[in-house]
């Protein structure tokens, strides 16, 4: 649904060049290590246009991958931050853990990651554009025999990825429809941030596109609202904000957390708690009610529409929410240092 060009700003060319699709532009090099002899080795700056593995490694038999997605910002002042890179290691942690794959070390991740931006600290676009940093981590051990035992050894490296605003044709709210037979990945598995649980959620989200013209499915196991294939779901109704309790069956979003450390800012009640689809249809049907979705990507995005049972309900008056909005403004005030940092959620880096 963000596939729009966007367009960033370049501090080294000097001029303002379209930018393709999401994630299709990167660095020259990336930051690299491996896990052999039950050793991290020293990190060291690669090319990003390929990495060698080999066919029968763990990870494309099966599935041993996990990674996360944060952001570099550039200040007024020329600094460049990354925002919340603390929480985002603790989850990268935490799904390889839960992967079995090696366990990764924190301090070396957070210094890749420092310094693979202040190397290209020239490339992080001017606000509203960021630089969008993928640390990855997957099992790179050939040995086919191997579908119910980790990996030995893997392979982590930080990929960057310069992006710009996606709203920059306008801010459309989106069209929803509520799932209440599947889920999006396996209980077990909802905590992991792996690329099999976004494979997973594929097929009924295209078909939902197809048949209902649905942009996203909010997956509703027997009535219980959970989230969307890529983003976490948030109800608000007046001072309100409500959203499914942190379980192991959902991703745990770091922007689900800062917003709703804003809304508490703001002098909202946060309701982390279960929520039923005849509960969600009843609230967003009130005059004032609003939804988003939460990500890395475009923070807060609007839902205007849910589709139910072949049946479709606004979200309110079906437009962008004056809470959603403010929300949304609060962080991109802090993530572009135009609001105080309160609650530390910046590391300035020196290039």
């Amino acid at each position: 649904m963000f596939d729009k060009l966007t367009t960033v700003f370049s501090r080294t060319h000097k001029q303002e060049t379209p930018m393709a699709v999401f994630g299709t532009v990167f660095m020259p090099e990336m930051a690299l290590t491996r896990f052999e002899n039950d050793a991290w080795s020293e990190t060291e700056f690669v090319s990003s246009d390929a990495i060698q593995m080999h066919p029968g490694a763990h990870v494309l038999h099966y599935s041993s991958t996990c990674f996360e997605g944060l952001k570099a910002f550039k200040h007024e002042d020329g600094s460049i931050n990354i925002f919340r890179m603390d929480k985002n290691i603790e989850r990268f942690a935490q799904s390889s853990r839960l992967l079995n794959l090696p366990e990764i070390d924190k301090a070396q991740v957070e210094a890749m990651i420092i310094d693979v931006v202040s190397k290209y600290s020239l490339e992080v676009p001017e606000p509203p554009g960021s630089m969008y940093i993928r640390p990855t981590h997957v099992g790179t051990e050939a040995s086919i025999g191997k579908a119910a035992a980790p990996s030995a050894t893997s392979m982590l490296y930080v990929l960057l990825s310069p992006v710009g605003d996606y709203f920059a044709g306008g801010l459309k709210p989106l069209r929803l429809l509520l799932d209440e037979t599947g889920m999006r990945c396996a209980p077990h598995m909802g905590m992991v941030k792996s690329g099999g649980n976004y494979a997973s959620a594929l097929p009924p989200i295209l078909k939902a596109r197809e048949e209902v013209q649905a942009d996203q499915i909010l997956f509703c196991p027997n009535g219980d609202v959970q989230e969307t294939g890529a983003a976490n779901f948030l109800l608000i109704d007046g001072n309100e904000i409500i959203t499914k309790g942190l379980d192991s069956s959902f991703l745990h979003g770091v922007t689900r957390a800062t917003v709703l450390q804003l809304a508490k800012d703001h002098g909202m009640t946060v309701s982390e708690r279960e929520l039923t689809v005849s509960e969600l249809l009843e609230r967003a049907a009130k005059p004032g009610a609003e939804a988003a979705l939460s990500g890395t990507a475009a923070v807060l995005t609007p839902v205007g529409t849910l589709i139910h049972n072949e049946k479709e309900y606004q979200v309110g008056n079906g437009e962008a929410g004056p809470v959603t909005m403010k929300l949304r403004q609060a962080l991109n005030d802090i993530q572009w240092g135009k609001a105080e940092d309160t609650h530390n959620w910046l590391v300035k880096i020196n290039p």
